[in-house]
């Protein structure tokens, strides 16, 4: 009771003298030996809002007088560790292989630490390599500000308005530097109340009662935040996120443990703040902290989950998974062109089918890929689409290019099919038939994905190619092959065929006619001739002068006869 009326009549610095009088003055000797070696630790951010330096000298030295783990005690009560101060990996333990890091990764961290910043290889880069597997990209974490990382290296750029980043380029190698960022508060409806400990009737804490757990950082509200550097959207969604904070505040901000460790190659260490080590060893997927509320911050981190645990072949915490079915609505939220980038990185994994397998297991696929759902019911459909993932899983295993364009072709094709039955048996031609429904399925996927054009007129060349490649007619065949995207449209037809869609004698024909010479395309090009169905003769008159174009592939001219005169820029599905 005494304590608390100084609170009241002196301030917080007197009850804090009145604390360090009642400690062991065995410790006091070292306080202030310990307050500067944190903070040349942890100096206070760059760049961070009015006021938050202060709460970060506040929370250093509060912190001063305890020092990182060690990896060697961090079996020992790793539940009750303080997440804001990190366990510290070394090289023998971790294991981590240096020859498998970017050269270039390693010049950004020594240029920052060299012009008084702290930098750290962070993220999935440190996870992979924590797995043995060769990082395809890397990013940096640092405490310095965009500006200061921009002004250091002479090919560096900033991006992005959600969140900026820093693109340091090295040749054709980009190495993306971020600042550490804060904690923000919660939104109200989120936030859950403190456990307190029980009082009795005179306001006394009982001390018997059990202690409650460490509290956590105070967290800048945002309120008190610049709207131009922190926003959010009705559903809990963050639009955009430049507030500068602590190493500690960075790592909770990240979204799974397995992604919030640092690794500092100049010493050879990692940072652990959330037992993302034990996740790794243990092959576990966790979400930092309230898995709704991180959900609803970025719903993207939905799909991230299922694509890692696809590919990491980890398996997803019980707490992290169970609120995905009831929030996958929030998918909808997501501007369509950040929904098919996070789908190209889901497809082009190497992993394609088993995270398509994990998307509907999730109940996620409904809405990504509407078209798809109708396909993935049907025995034929879902044939074909296995086949064409695991031809894609086994291109990008091998270190091969796969086409964005021919990929989505496949996905999408027995919806185009279908629409073109249809309305060829309305009474339609087959060409305009056909370029109708290739007209509905991309107007209908757009609405969800924002299929690039370049992809979306690949899609349409190699759809556009399936009717040429049928008709195997007369001397087409030799222009046919010149065709620039002729690899991927006979790519598709193969598909076709070992799906059982289309007779394998139509794709034996074209390998024979490819890999022939000229005595053999020549046989080729009578026996193709032979085998075709043979056309209904014209009646020559005014019908044959009044065709409408688009009759043929291009104007009036038979699809069989003419060369497509479009040409795609990039996406061959060439090897």
């Amino acid at each position: 009771m005494i304590k608390k009326l100084i609170r009241k009549l002196f301030g917080q610095d007197r009850a804090d003298a009145d604390n360090l009088a009642d400690e062991d003055p065995s410790d006091s000797p070292h306080e202030e030996d310990n307050a500067a070696a944190e903070r040349v630790e942890n100096p206070p951010p760059r760049g961070a809002p009015a006021g938050a330096s202060g709460s970060a000298s506040a929370a250093s030295s509060a912190r001063s007088r305890r020092k990182p783990a060690r990896a060697g005690s961090a079996a020992k009560g790793e539940g009750a560790r303080d997440p804001n101060l990190p366990v510290i990996i070394a090289s023998d333990i971790h294991g981590i292989d240096p020859t498998l890091i970017s050269r270039n990764a390693i010049r950004v961290t020594e240029g920052l630490q060299q012009a008084g910043f702290r930098a750290f290889i962070v993220g999935g880069a440190v996870r992979d390599l924590l797995l043995g597997i060769a990082p395809k990209d890397f990013d940096v974490a640092t405490d310095a500000t965009p500006e200061q990382v921009q002004r250091l290296f002479r090919r560096a750029r900033i991006i992005g308005r959600r969140f900026q980043i820093v693109h340091v380029q090295f040749g054709q190698e980009i190495i993306e530097t971020s600042t550490f960022r804060a904690l923000v508060d919660p939104p109200a409806a989120a936030a859950a109340p403190a456990h307190a400990p029980e009082s009795d009737a005179d306001g006394d804490t009982d001390a018997s009662a059990p202690a409650a757990p460490a509290a956590p950082p105070r967290r800048l509200r945002r309120d008190e935040l610049d709207r131009r550097t922190h926003a959010v959207d009705a559903s809990g969604r963050v639009l955009r996120d430049n507030v500068w904070g602590e190493q500690h505040e960075d790592a909770t901000r990240r979204d799974f443990t397995i992604n919030a460790m640092y690794y500092d190659p100049a010493t050879q260490t990692v940072l652990d703040y959330h037992n993302g080590m034990a996740d790794v060893r243990a092959r576990l997927l966790r979400m930092i902290g309230d898995p709704v509320t991180r959900f609803r911050e970025d719903p993207v981190r939905m799909l991230r989950v299922v694509r890692f645990a696809a590919k990491l072949g980890f398996e997803i915490d019980d707490a992290t998974r169970a609120p995905i079915t009831s929030l996958a609505d929030l998918i909808n939220n997501v501007p369509a062109a950040r929904l098919f980038d996070e789908m190209l990185k889901l497809l082009l994994s190497g992993h394609a089918l088993a995270c398509l397998q994990r998307l509907r297991k999730e109940g996620l696929h409904h809405g990504l890929l509407p078209l798809l759902d109708v396909v993935l019911e049907q025995p034929h459909g879902e044939r074909f689409i296995t086949l064409a993932l695991n031809k894609t899983d086994a291109r990008v295993m091998a270190g091969k290019p796969v086409s964005p364009g021919f990929l989505f072709a496949t996905l999408l094709w027995h919806d185009v099919q279908q629409r073109w039955q249809q309305y060829e048996a309305n009474g339609e031609l087959p060409v305009p038939a056909l370029h109708r429904a290739m007209d509905d399925v991309l107007d209908m996927q757009t609405e969800k994905l924002a299929i690039h054009k370049r992809f979306s007129a690949d899609m349409r060349e190699i759809w556009g190619l399936q009717m040429r490649l049928e008709r195997r007619s007369g001397r087409s065949a030799l222009k046919l092959i010149e065709h620039q995207r002729f690899r991927a449209g006979y790519d598709f037809l193969l598909l076709r065929s070992e799906s059982g869609e289309l007779d394998e004698s139509v794709a034996t024909w074209w390998t024979e006619f490819i890999n022939g010479d000229a005595a053999a395309r020549e046989a080729l090009l009578t026996q193709g001739g032979k085998d075709r169905t043979p056309r209904k003769r014209r009646r020559r008159g005014g019908g044959a002068r009044n065709r409408k174009a688009g009759d043929g592939m291009e104007g009036g001219t038979p699809a069989g006869n003419r060369e497509v005169k479009d040409v795609s820029p990039n996406g061959t599905h060439e090897d």
